[in-house]
């Protein structure tokens, strides 16, 4: 966590179906049901379209790439992401994590702990990969790491994560004799661990529109994460180390802004403000053209870029989901791990993908000159937490029109997870990806994120 304090404070894209994966949208195997011909790709429903131009300058600088190879990986980044929820359905409790590789993310990769599965996934475009754990029991140890942080010393192992690239639980430790003593509290087998030796000891990056400043009780400095709402109150979500509940903060123009509604730290690294009369939420990132169109969580590989109040956008991958990681004030979980670089005042700032917003800044280690680590507290969460309805564009790629009364269990504003049911005009739904649901996502007009049972 860094703070910065008051005295130091000082982004158009090709069609969404320009580049595909090849055979992503491919004809259905064993287990998977297929797309209807008809149905919006992914692309159009992830809106890769609306990526602002200074994302995509971010990321031609630090992902080497041409703009041609920008927009096309934001279109195979959404495509796999819909094919990866898919084939997680159909594998069930044998799925063991999905990533993409490639300068365009050309490659998806989907892991099993059966080898019958290999064809079922290789017929919808995907390299299978065949390994020994599911990833559920990988995230339930980890989830048993998580509950040791809180009676067990982690400073020396200050960051924990699954990595489904390797099939492993990945615990980073500054003193390598550290990690055995951490399983051993926490009753996890050292056959699914990899201890890795780092010197990185993360702090969370303290010091409003996404990625502008704010500042709290008029000493420090932080970075606006999301514009949100809450029935008619107006506010934002950013980070929990930022404020505590009742902390007051003023805009970047140091006009009187809001005061922290809720705060969470540790534990995660969340909060939200409501804002006065005089400030409107809108769905920008930076005050440009950087749109919001959703919260859709990026997959492994992905490319993810933050906007902060100090160093404005930049772009990295997404390392790992799920991660943990240790502050000097206590553990932090279920927070993302990312290449991004980050510095003071870039806490609570906007992480995005495309045009998906996908968490607030929490902290890391290095800078944006030598690069660095950053994690982000995923968006959706907050949403859930806070009953907090996310800023957007206008709706999805469905027209809502009037849908009469469908009937059912699925409701826009609802944060849903990877595998959640619902029912929606007498039919019953799975989750494929993560996101809350607005105006336009109904299920039948979005297969990339929902599948009918």
């Amino acid at each position: 966590m860094l703070h910065r304090h008051a005295r130091a404070a000082g982004a158009a894209v090709a069609a969404a179906g320009a580049l595909l994966v090849a055979g992503l949208s491919g004809s259905a195997s064993a287990g998977v049901r297929p797309v209807p011909p008809t149905a919006p790709g992914a692309a159009r429903t992830m809106r890769t379209a609306d990526a602002p131009p200074a994302l995509l300058r971010a990321m031609r600088r630090d992902l080497g790439l041409t703009a041609p190879q920008a927009r096309h990986r934001l279109v195979n980044e959404a495509e796999a992401g819909a094919t990866a929820g898919r084939l997680r359905v159909a594998l069930g409790a044998r799925f063991a994590g999905a990533w993409v590789r490639g300068a365009e993310s050309g490659t998806l990769a989907v892991a099993t702990t059966d080898a019958r599965d290999a064809a079922a996934i290789r017929a919808r475009g995907a390299r299978a990969v065949v390994v020994r754990h599911s990833l559920a029991s990988l995230d339930a140890a980890k989830g048993r790491l998580d509950r040791a942080a809180g009676r067990h010393a982690t400073t020396d192992t200050p960051v924990w994560y699954v990595d489904v690239r390797t099939n492993a639980l990945v615990v980073q430790a500054v003193r390598p004799a550290a990690v055995r003593p951490l399983l051993a509290a926490a009753g996890v087998d050292p056959a699914l661990v990899r201890s890795v030796k780092s010197a990185e000891r993360p702090r969370p990056l303290y010091d409003l529109r996404g990625g502008d400043a704010y500042y709290i009780d008029g000493s420090t400095r932080c970075s606006i994460g999301f514009p949100v709402t809450r029935g008619t109150q107006q506010g934002f979500a950013s980070a929990g180390h930022c404020g505590r509940a009742g902390s007051t903060t003023t805009g970047a123009n140091r006009v009187a802004q809001g005061t922290f509604q809720a705060s969470v730290f540790p534990g995660n690294d969340m909060s939200w403000v409501a804002t006065d009369g005089n400030w409107t939420a809108t769905p920008y990132v930076n005050g440009s053209s950087a749109q919001v169109t959703g919260s859709t969580q990026a997959t492994v590989g992905a490319s993810v870029c933050r906007s902060g109040s100090t160093t404005g956008w930049h772009c990295g991958t997404v390392q790992q989901l799920n991660s943990s990681v240790t502050y000097q004030e206590g553990t932090v979980s279920g927070v993302t791990r990312t290449s991004v670089c980050a510095e003071p005042g870039d806490s609570g700032g906007s992480f995005i993908s495309g045009s998906q917003a996908q968490g607030v800044t929490s902290g890391g280690s290095g800078d944006c000159t030598s690069g660095g680590t950053t994690f982000f507290q995923p968006v959706n969460p907050i949403l859930q937490s806070y009953g907090l309805t996310l800023k957007t564009t206008a709706s999805g790629p469905g027209d809502p029109g009037d849908p009469g009364n469908p009937g059912g269990t699925w409701s826009a504003g609802t944060v849903y997870q990877a595998g959640d049911t619902v029912t929606y005009g007498g039919a019953g739904n799975r989750c494929l990806q993560g996101h809350q649901a607005q105006p336009g996502w109904e299920p039948p007009n979005v297969p990339a994120l929902w599948q009918r049972v």
